[in-house]
């Protein structure tokens, strides 16, 4: 990847919070989740519950969406990784506070901290960001609890701090990650021409993030200026994350968007009906290569052909600098029902074997930009 006029800064982005304001910022987030009035969405796609069956966290069922809106009530690690497994809660930057919130939870529980924090982390190995947000809420924990190994400090106050210290870490990665939202959409936009026609893959706005998401916030913003044409939305088979969550979230923004096929997008760009690709990313190499949703690697190579640039939209905390590149990156493969079976009706044969990973890598030459929170490369 190249680096042009909009290098990263030296310093933090304007909005861009201490940790003291994002933890308070963090505490409102919660707040607002609790009062259903997160983000513009009728339930938040996560919140802390606190109450007198003792801490929880709930989730908007990703999985049930969008004919019905569910709550998902995690009330242990074990149902928390078996949700992120079963992609209740999905996207990169929720996904740390999944992971983050999770070992707030195993803290105040009482369990084994540590154990808890690589369960999460080991729950979808390809979505660094989890391990990433599950690490930190640990680190804090333990900077509270200072030699006690992995088990909860002894004496119940201090056993608390550590919990409470585990929890603000939390609620600091949910508000650091509404303010890299808000920057990624402002640096994004400058990107786009007037008019744009933007296709995009999976599904990137307000349920993948405690803002308004990564590429589809930058979609948000074109639209909201006047600067927003038409969007594309790949269906994004198997599970189908682009039709039913990405033209949602566009249905509800009130955003001319049209759904179609993956095989499609090939006659799309040829027929110079796309200005710009706009995809999110799940990790990052330290050499730029993107690993994302299974057929974003198809569109960069789709989008070199046609001439039309190929925009990824990621915090910096989807950049993984310990993988020098692709062979690094853990690709996850999931089962044969979600490619033999649609909704759960049969669409293969009994017993077809299937080909499923979750996400493919898309090397970093055919990258025209990535956006982050801190400016553009």
């Amino acid at each position: 990847m190249k680096r042009g006029a909009g290098s990263l800064p030296a310093g933090p982005p304007p909005g861009t919070r201490g940790p003291l304001d994002a933890a308070r910022a963090g505490r409102e987030f919660d707040r607002q989740a609790a009062a259903g009035q997160t983000r513009g969405m009728d339930m938040p796609t996560l919140r802390w519950l606190d109450g007198p069956g003792g801490p929880a966290i709930a989730l908007l069922d990703q999985t049930r969406l969008p004919a019905e809106e569910v709550v998902v009530t995690c009330r242990s690690v074990g149902e928390l990784v078996a949700a992120i497994r079963r992609l209740v809660v999905r996207g990169a930057p929720v996904l740390g506070l999944a992971g983050a919130y999770g070992v707030a939870l195993a803290a105040y529980q009482g369990q084994d901290v540590a154990a808890a924090a690589a369960a999460l982390a080991g729950a979808r190995p390809t979505a660094v960001n989890l391990a990433w947000g599950a690490h930190r809420a640990l680190a804090a924990w333990r900077a509270a609890s200072p030699d006690t190994g992995n088990r909860p400090p002894a004496g119940l106050p201090l056993a608390q701090r550590a919990a409470a210290a585990a929890l603000a870490e939390a609620r600091s990665i949910a508000a650091a990650d509404a303010a890299a939202s808000a920057a990624m959409a402002v640096h994004g936009l400058r990107l786009l021409p007037p008019g744009a026609r933007v296709l995009t893959h999976c599904n990137t706005g307000r349920l993948v993030s405690a803002g308004e998401g990564t590429a589809f916030a930058v979609i948000l913003a074109a639209h909201r200026a006047g600067q927003l044409a038409k969007l594309w939305v790949d269906e994004t088979r198997p599970l189908l994350q682009g039709a039913r969550l990405t033209a949602y979230e566009a249905q509800r923004a009130g955003i001319d968007y049209a759904v179609l096929p993956d095989a499609a997008a090939a006659s799309l760009l040829a027929s110079g009906e796309v200005d710009v690709v706009l995809t999110g990313a799940d990790r990052i190499a330290a050499d730029g290569s993107v690993a994302n949703k299974v057929g974003t690697y198809g569109l960069a190579v789709l989008a070199q052909q046609h001439s039309v640039p190929f925009v990824v939209v990621a915090p910096l905390s989807t950049i993984d600098f310990s993988t020098p590149g692709s062979s690094g990156i853990v690709v996850e493969h999931r089962t044969a029902a979600e490619v033999t079976t649609l909704a759960g009706q049969a669409i293969a044969p009994p017993g077809s074997a299937a080909y499923n990973p979750a996400f493919d890598v898309t090397p970093g030459r055919l990258v025209t930009a990535l956006v982050t929170e801190r400016g553009v490369v």
